[in-house]
């Protein structure tokens, strides 16, 4: 697993994948190397953990993108938890948060997702 990645586990029938650290190039190509794994098995909903990611740049947000467009078509879905204050920020900034749900936990998360 990468540095980037602290964990992926299925729970209730969602991903959840932690990342760890700045969410760049490096932990963006990470997060979707597991996001295309999973697709391949069949899963179609994802839930990212950012409790230990806070900070992002605009490649880490380009793959986020990138992998939002590939869920639409197979009409999946991804959301995202314990985002920073700036992280949220960006995301409503770059439109991420139009597409995708933010919960205050991964319980919330997976309970709506499920």
């Amino acid at each position: 697993m990468s540095d980037s990645i602290k964990n992926v586990e299925e729970n209730n029938g969602v991903i959840v994948i932690s990342t760890s650290g700045y969410f760049n190039n490096v932990a963006g190509d990470a997060v979707l190397d597991v996001f295309n794994e999973k697709m391949e098995e069949g899963n179609t909903k994802f839930l990212i953990d950012m409790a230990d990611s806070k900070v992002v740049n605009s490649i880490g947000v380009s793959i986020l993108i990138e992998i939002i467009e590939k869920l639409q078509g197979v009409n999946g879905v991804m959301a995202f938890t314990n985002l920073a204050g700036i992280v949220e920020k960006t995301f409503n900034i770059m439109g991420i948060s139009k597409y995708c749900e933010i919960y205050e936990s991964i319980d919330a998360g997976v309970e709506k997702l499920a």
